[in-house]
């Protein structure tokens, strides 16, 4: 590569490279996984297994719903290795704590280390059904969810939530407040308001009145792409640790590079597409498979000064064996990192 790859901040490892407890149950080190639609499958968290150093991965979103009868063995988003599990959290998302109560007690008894419940999703769909980010507008719902979860199970119960509908962050801190008090172990915290795209900053700052708020542990989220991000993140805000979404998925030995300082090669790029492939292959029918590769391909071509042509090319892959090829051909030692993300590629 033609620029670094790697910036390790032996500081940054210090801070995120220790233990914590969450309900009682340890975790290795305090950057985690965060959950995406149709992108933290069984398929990626095999080859972020093979990198290493992820404290703790979070599911695709399931539907509370659908936890009860999904078969594991052919579901899409509720599947997962036995391996996994020691430090896997599955999240959840509903309306209703009857069914998000139901949907606990099977995480449970999957093995799963935890379960998260939603109340970030803004997307139109979670909004229609009053569940997501939609329970930030009936607070005492969203309570009365997660304490009826706590009753129900004995594994750590995180709730992942935004600011809110406003920028205003008064109602979060209360509902923060409420959450613990309900029986919440962890809250992961991402700053934007609901109805925010991605291109508006997230307000840091936020985090830190969520962290003074409560005792229990919070961790940041939200456009942490670079080392110095990160450690801004923890510096600023004073939260427990970090959960890292897209830049997780553009280079997912992220972990690696900032808990413990590893120093990728120049070919890591090209074997992550490989490995990528495989596991796609081996975890979904070729239509989905390469359907799911190509949601990838807009966040690793974010990588590049010139992600664009190289996303084009892929895009015309229609066999994962196409894949392998494209990957062989066009992804080079050589290529032109940008220092951060390509936004207009990132932003999805």
């Amino acid at each position: 590569m033609t620029e670094s790859i790697t910036t390790h901040l032996p500081k940054l490892a210090d801070q995120l490279g220790t233990t914590i407890t969450i309900g009682g149950k340890s975790i290795a080190n305090r950057l985690w996984l965060a959950p995406m639609a149709g992108l933290t499958h069984s398929a990626f968290r095999q080859v972020l297994a093979h990198y290493g150093s992820c404290g703790l991965a979070f599911t695709e979103m399931c539907s509370a719903r659908a936890v009860p009868t999904e078969n594991p063995r052919i579901s899409p988003v509720f599947s997962w290795h036995e391996w996994e599990l020691p430090s896997l959290v599955c999240q959840i998302v509903g309306a209703e704590p009857e069914e998000m109560v139901i949907a606990a007690e099977r995480v449970e008894r999957e093995g799963f280390f935890g379960v998260d419940i939603n109340m970030g999703c803004s997307a139109r769909g979670m909004i229609k059904r009053e569940a997501g980010a939609a329970l930030l507008k009936t607070p005492e719902k969203a309570v009365a969810i997660v304490e009826a979860v706590r009753k129900a199970v004995s594994i750590p119960v995180f709730v992942k939530f935004r600011t809110g509908w406003s920028k205003e962050i008064g109602p979060a801190v209360a509902l923060a407040k409420d959450l613990e008090a309900a029986g919440a172990d962890c809250l992961v915290f991402h700053p934007r308001v609901a109805p925010d795209k991605r291109t508006r900053p997230p307000y840091i700052d936020h985090i830190r009145y969520i962290k003074k708020a409560v005792s229990i542990p919070v961790f940041g989220n939200g456009d942490v792409t670079t080392p110095q991000h990160c450690q801004n993140m923890l510096e600023r805000t004073g939260c427990d640790g970090i959960s890292i979404g897209r830049m997780a998925v553009a280079r997912p030995w992220i972990f690696a590079q900032w808990t413990t300082g590893f120093t990728p090669d120049d070919n890591i790029f090209q074997d992550y597409i490989l490995r990528l492939a495989t596991a796609l292959e081996q975890e979904f029918d070729p239509i989905r498979g390469i359907k799911r590769f190509k949601l990838f391909m807009a966040y690793f071509a974010a990588n590049f000064r010139f992600g664009h042509s190289l996303q084009a090319k892929f895009a015309t892959a229609k066999t994962m064996d196409d894949v392998r090829r494209l990957a062989m051909e066009h992804i080079k030692p050589d290529m032109q990192l940008s220092p951060t993300p390509n936004m207009s590629l990132y932003n999805l």
